[in-house]
Parts: C-alpha cells; structure tokens; sequence
C-alpha cells in the first residue's frame, strides 16, 4: 500500500507526536492520490470511480478536486518554510497550481466537464472557496495563461441553474470569486443565493433551512454556514449588496460552532444523523471555519475545540479500511461502508472531508495549537464537571 498504516501511526504516535502532527499526517494521505495524479494529468486514469447513479460517475474527477483543494486551502496559504511541514506545504501547493490548469485545459486528458446540468456547479462552487482561501499561494501563483483557462471554465457554469435549496449559494460562490479576480460578475447570480438566505431562510437559533424548510443533517456545515461566510466577506471587500448582514452572519456562525462542538462525545464521536454521513469529518467545517475567525463562545477555548477534533479523527481515520489499497477514498462513515453512500455519491464526494482540517490555516503559534490540552464541553459534563447551559443564541 502506498499509504502509512493508521492503526499503526496513531498507536504509536498518540503520545509522542504533536495533536497537529497527527493533523497534517492524515490530511496528507487523503489528498496525495488527488493532488499527485491531477499534476501529472493522470487523474482519469487511476482515480477508482464508485457510484450509485452511472451518470453521476462523470462527475466524481471534479468532485474530488474541488472539495479537496476548499479543504487544504487554508493550510496551504501559510505558505512554504524550511520546517518539515512548510516543506510538504510547497509540495501541494505545486501539485495544485500544476492540478489546476490541467483540469481546465482542453488538451489534457484530465480536462473536466463544467458545463453539464447539474454537478459541476456544486463543485465549482467548492473550488472557488478553496481559491479564496488560498488566494495568495494558490491563485496567486497561477500564471496568467493558466487563469485564463480556470476562469473560462468557471464561466461555463453559468448555464447551470441551481436547485432551490442550498444549491443557491453555488452561483454566488462562484461570482463571488470571478468578482475578487476579474472584477465582472452576473450580479443576479452573485446575490440571489445571499438574500434568499438572508430574508427568507433562518430558522432561528444560528440553523438555517435548506431551502425553505429546515432539515435535521449537517449541511448547516457542509455548505451553508461555511460558503456565506466567504461570500459575505468578499461583498464587503468589494463594498457590494447586502454585505452588512456579514455581522448578524458571523455572529450566527459563533453559536452554531458551539453546537458543533457540543455534539462531540466524550469519546470523541459524533451523532450519525441526516445525508451525505460518507462526508465524516466536513461534519465540522463550519467549527473549523469559527476557528480560523477567532470566534469561540465565552464556554469554549480554542484547546479544546483542538482536543475534541483531534480526538474524531483519531476515531474516523484510524482504520485502514476508509482506503482502498492504493490510497483513495471508499464508501464509508468509519471504514468500508456502502450502504451509506446516497444516490448522488460517488468516489470524489467524500473528499468533502479535507473541510474538517480547517483549523490547520492557524499558524503553530496560533492558541489553537500551542496551548496544552483540555477537555471538551461533553467530556466534562459527563465527568461531572459543572458547564455553562447558556447557549441560547440571541438573534
């Protein structure tokens, strides 16, 4: 296998390497087949595709490229250094820069499809975040032949129209980031999914609906919170529509962090509830994203948001069997589990997890990763240990 033994890696190293370490070690063997096979345009060729719809499968290359690159972008806008870790930072950061305008060449034999109904809007979606994120290192460095052919591709989403659920905010997503590199944008596109969100889907209590209902799943976190946030932030940059409501926005996103951090067992699980399970730890991209911002409630310090996720992680990637033998991802919630796949899953989906490592973009320095661990909010009330009940959002 071309992948570390995670039963091995964690036993050994539970107390003798850094929770961080064990971070960057299990995000770097998710990404590798991605990351490595899209900059030496062999992608299509070696990338297993497991499906439940065949005509989903088309879709699963695009899929995994840009719900991996919105999950290592943070990490990667640290840049290079001469540590270890900066070292394998300017390893993924050339395998993408290279990845990227060989998806959107059309004379690679790993050029992606855009421009048919309905997935590729998802994942563009996904990676424009990423771009945003990673602006800097990622975007930045990109040259300008290789922008080019990234932003015709990205344009070509726009025939797609989204469905009325959190599928709004793709099209905004993506003008978002056509805004802050081009400056032109389709401005129903950019603003649509931001207002409906904004008048007419909160539900209350920092949640809101996925489309006009609230639904009981995670995708407050896997797409919601998450993308208005980096939506948000790029209108107040460029001083357009309704960026005001960032604030009520991040305000919102802090207390559903809380909760997300709350729902961390003592064991370091989680509760199996709602679609998309095979995403495991996207579960948590919306807490990661709280990180990022330096926004914690009064109850919780950064070291243990670091604990807690440092603890699931252990849990959902300790075992081999989430890989097949060469290193890509399978059907899984926790190992080798197809029953949890839905009809839209397929192979690149799951890579949606790479979101669960946000907090990797805090510097080592940053509180979240010096400070000496502690216990959770769960782990302490159930040893007993006297938490604040106040969660109550005030909107």
């Amino acid at each position: 296998m071309i992948f570390m033994n995670f039963k091995s890696f964690f036993s050994k190293n539970s107390s003798s390497n850094s929770d961080r370490e064990i971070w960057v070690n299990t995000l770097s063997i998710i990404i590798e087949p991605v990351l490595s096979n899209i900059a030496n345009e062999s992608l299509k060729k070696n990338m297993p595709v497991e499906f439940v719809k065949d005509e989903r499968a088309k879709f699963a290359h695009l899929e995994a490229v840009g719900r991996t690159i919105c999950g290592i972008a943070p990490w990667l806008e640290l840049g290079p250094d001469n540590t270890q870790e900066g070292k394998l930072r300017k390893k993924y950061i050339d395998l993408t820069i290279k990845g990227l305008v060989n998806i959107c060449n059309p004379e690679s034999p790993d050029y992606l499809i855009f421009d048919q109904p309905h997935q590729p809007l998802v994942d563009c979606a996904h990676l424009t975040e990423g771009l945003i994120r990673g602006k800097t290192q990622l975007w930045d460095n990109i040259e300008s032949n290789g922008q080019e052919l990234i932003i015709e591709a990205l344009k070509e989403t726009r025939s797609i129209q989204p469905w009325n659920n959190n599928w709004i905010l793709f099209p905004s997503m993506i003008e978002a980031f056509l805004l802050e590199t081009t400056g032109e944008y389709d401005e129903f596109r950019l603003m649509h999914g931001v207002n409906v969100y904004m008048n007419e889907w909160y539900c209350g209590d920092s949640y809101y609906g996925d489309g006009p209902n609230f639904h009981f799943d995670y995708y407050n976190s896997y797409v919601i919170h998450p993308m208005l946030t980096d939506i948000l932030t790029i209108l107040r940059k460029h001083d357009i529509g309704e960026y005001t409501f960032l604030d009520a926005h991040l305000h919102r996103l802090r207390h559903y962090a809380g909760h997300l951090e709350r729902l961390i067992s003592p064991e370091g699980t989680y509760p199996v509830i709602g679609r998309s399970m095979l995403y495991r730890t996207a579960v948590f991209q919306a807490l990661g994203q709280a990180c990022l911002f330096g926004l914690y409630n009064e109850d919780v310090k950064p070291e243990q948001v670091r604990s807690a996720l440092t603890a699931v992680i252990n849990n959902q990637f300790s075992s081999n069997d989430n890989f097949d033998e060469n290193g890509w991802l399978r059907f899984g919630f926790n190992g080798n589990q197809p029953k949890v796949a839905e009809n839209y899953s397929n192979t690149g989906s799951m890579y949606l997890c790479t979101t669960g490592f946000l907090p990797l973009g805090l510097p080592e320095n940053d509180r979240f990763w010096s400070a000496p661990s502690a216990e959770w909010t769960s782990l302490k009330a159930w040893s007993g240990k006297d938490i604040d009940s106040n969660m109550y959002i005030k909107d």
